[in-house]
């Protein structure tokens, strides 16, 4: 059994073992694939695993032994799973393996924000602070979560989390999500995003992307939040227009911008967005922990022993 990962740099960076993989088959892992080496890389695999290296119709159709597509993530559209399906190729995901980590993240750049870590650390390490004639200071106005609404775009796993974060915060949450308001908590309130918009101090992403989501905050959404709003996107780059969320930096509508993730990555060295000094954006590492990275590759390695064994899990692109 011939085992490919495509680009294993972006998960396993050498702090993880591959040899579960190893006792599975014979294992070759390139660290990175470019989009003219996919068929080479892969060719003559029964399995491939992918991080990002995208598996098109094209990919798939040149692989007459492929009989297997892992992704190790969560989210899957890097597979045309259509094709796969033709061509009989099982695909599987590893879902919910970042939840705390993700979650983690969030708050890290919300509590960034209100706190303003990033900006008196930096203030200090310029000496501001040694040379203060008080024991402390404020630049601004310092604000608590208690109290503050919170509105969360997507109730799964990780909504949820961050939910109950807030929650011990002492926050007032609201979500729109598809679940039904008499499955969720009494203490989080279901409403529409216009609703949402109009009451949250800040607002969290957490839905899927799709083609109802892309783009979902805009100027004509932000222009429904409260002035001076916190947005953060842990979720996905495309979920905002981009252009919009620097105007309303550069303007003052927005507050502030906390995000781990862009629409292009890595992102272009002129993006407006990222020049923005209330924009703070780290490059896509919320589900980077290594115990989630850990989980990801045991749930991994599960799932090609299941399907080796001829009982796949986890699996994708049943039609």
């Amino acid at each position: 059994m011939k085992i490919v990962v495509m680009d294993g740099a972006g998960v396993n960076p050498g702090d993880i073992s591959w040899d579960k993989f190893r006792q599975l088959g014979d294992l070759t892992v390139y660290d990175r694939t470019a989009p003219a080496e996919v068929v080479a890389h892969a060719d003559g695999a029964d399995i491939v695993l992918t991080n990002k290296t995208v598996l098109d119709e094209a990919v798939i159709a040149a692989l007459p032994r492929l009989k297997y597509i892992g992704v190790l993530a969560t989210g899957y559209n890097v597979v045309d799973l259509e094709a796969a399906r033709r061509h009989g190729v099982v695909v599987t995901n590893v879902p919910a393996y970042s939840t705390d980590s993700v979650a983690q993240m969030t708050f890290a750049h919300i509590l960034n924000i209100v706190s303003r870590v990033d900006y008196y650390a930096a203030q200090n390490r310029q000496g501001r602070w040694s040379r203060c004639a008080d024991f402390c200071y404020m630049d601004g106005t310092l604000h608590e979560l208690a109290g503050m609404t919170l509105g969360i775009v997507g109730l799964g796993h990780i909504g949820m989390k961050v939910a109950r974060i807030a929650l011990d915060f002492g926050m007032d949450v609201f979500a729109m999500t598809s679940k039904n308001a008499t499955d969720l908590p009494p203490e989080i309130q279901k409403t529409t995003l216009e609703g949402l918009l109009g009451v949250s101090n800040i607002i969290s992403l957490h839905c899927p992307l799709t083609d109802s989501t892309r783009e979902l905050i805009n100027s004509k959404t932000i222009g429904k939040m409260r002035p001076g709003a916190i947005l953060i996107n842990t979720g996905r780059g495309p979920l905002v227009n981009e252009d919009d969320v620097a105007d309303a930096l550069a303007t003052g509508r927005l507050g502030a911008y906390g995000a781990d993730v862009m629409c292009s990555e890595p992102p272009s060295a002129d993006s407006r967005l990222m020049r923005q000094p209330n924009a703070y954006i780290t490059p896509h590492i919320a589900w980077a922990t290594i115990e989630a990275r850990q989980r990801l590759m045991a749930v991994a390695v599960a799932n090609v022993e299941a399907f080796i064994e001829g009982r796949p899990v986890n699996v994708v692109s049943q039609s």
